[in-house]
């Protein structure tokens, strides 16, 4: 053997020999994690007994875990400068950013029965999310347009002439507001997704519920800024019948969010196929968010990671 090829091997071998096995057992973990098929989010809290309390720290091990997204459903409350480091801690580790809350009344009929203070405050609020998602590179913003109209017939309220207003003049305000709404996020390329909800175990009284009624308003609105957030957890409490609801109303979605039912807590805790409905996501092409609005099942590391091993089961296909 030359000496420059005996040289160069020991040094091969030298290196090797001073890496410990607690090392080497750490690379191989890291090489072998696999990444998820699919833009799974895990959100702030959710691994807080394996990853620490430290928002970055929980990030970076959900990308060690395979995941490749984060959702942040409080990220406006953060100060600017956290979230201008959780931008660049996505962004350094190639996630996308899901969604964040722009607006959401759940009791209030802000959207069907506009008013001037609640109109400001809805506007105010989109403007706000736009400068939000430049911090932390986000595409999406959740939208909830308030509660059903809730006037009594003896209402002294008199702008629509009094009493509850029929459903088809509801829908129309709901569109107009949304209309006014795109005019802000539209020329900023940012999404508002509007989520139905279920009355039956969460929010009774919301005005939007069923994925046919968002359809039809994103139709009506007609932007690309305005769309579905299909949250299966929601859907399949209020309608069910989730993939050919999926189907009828996709041209519409851009973002999806998970939770089991009943319980709303990981796949496999409660009664939906998440494996069959997560692979047709994948069959159509989805490139998206699927945010796991969920808690957990169990408690502690292993609750954690019976969450991962969860995903894990509905993400083989």
């Amino acid at each position: 053997m030359q000496r420059r090829e005996f040289l160069k091997s020991a040094t091969v071998t030298g290196t090797v020999a001073m890496l410990t096995p607690s090392a080497l057992t750490a690379q191989d973990a890291a090489s072998s994690v696999k990444t998820f098929k699919l833009g799974y989010a895990p959100h702030q809290g959710m691994f807080r007994n394996l990853a620490g309390d430290d928002v970055i720290d929980q990030i970076k091990f959900a990308a060690d875990q395979g995941f490749t997204a984060w959702e942040d459903n409080g990220m406006p409350s953060k100060p600017a400068e956290l979230q201008e480091k959780i931008g660049k801690t996505l962004d350094s580790l190639g996630m996308q950013m899901g969604v964040f809350v722009a607006y959401a009344s759940f009791d209030k009929p802000t959207f069907v029965r506009p008013e001037e203070d609640s109109t400001a405050e809805i506007l105010q609020a989109v403007k706000d999310a736009v400068t939000v998602a430049k911090r932390v590179n986000a595409k999406w913003c959740t939208v909830v347009p308030g509660s059903v109209d809730q006037q009594h017939a003896d209402s002294k309220w008199n702008r629509y002439g009094g009493g509850r207003l029929a459903e088809g003049y509801q829908t129309a305000n709901v569109i107009d507001m949304l209309r006014r709404c795109v005019e802000i996020v539209e020329p900023e390329g940012l999404v508002m997704v509007l989520e139905p909800l279920n009355w039956y175990a969460n929010h009774g009284g919301t005005f939007l519920q069923r994925s046919d009624q968002a359809y039809a308003i994103c139709r009506a609105v007609n932007s690309p800024c305005c769309k579905i957030l299909f949250d299966i957890y929601h859907q399949q409490i209020t309608e069910g019948n989730l993939i050919p609801n999926i189907d009828a109303s996709w041209s519409e979605i851009a973002y999806f969010q998970t939770g089991d039912n009943p319980g709303r807590k990981e796949p496999y805790s409660g009664e939906i196929n998440y494996q069959n409905v997560f692979q047709h996501l994948h069959q159509k092409g989805y490139k998206g968010v699927v945010g796991m609005e969920h808690g957990l099942s169990g408690k502690g590391k292993e609750g954690e990671q019976q969450l991962i091993e969860a995903y894990q089961k509905a993400d083989d296909f």
